[in-house]
């Protein structure tokens, strides 16, 4: 695994985002821009909004890190939660 996938999952943001509040956090901002995106659909910023959210809300619903996976680590939640426990 890179360092720089160590270096984020060892964070506090990483352990934040991992946590059970973090996964109720993506799943509210994935609907948020979802919502915003319904409102505003007629809009080029309306229309990004909906395909941001899906994002968020897919990371939140089946507990994965898109961050991680991007940095060469693991994509699962779970696994990033029981490799890198805070200090």
């Amino acid at each position: 695994m890179g360092s720089l996938a160590t270096s984020f999952n060892q964070s506090g943001f990483s352990h934040f985002i991992n946590s059970p509040a973090g996964r109720v956090f993506r799943i509210v901002a994935g609907l948020g821009f979802l919502i915003l995106g319904l409102v505003f659909r007629d809009h080029l910023l309306g229309i990004l909004s909906l395909v941001w959210g899906i994002f968020p809300l897919s990371a939140g619903v089946f507990d994965i890190c898109f961050i991680s996976a991007a940095l060469g680590g693991p994509l699962s939640g779970k696994q990033i939660r029981g490799a890198y426990k805070p200090r």
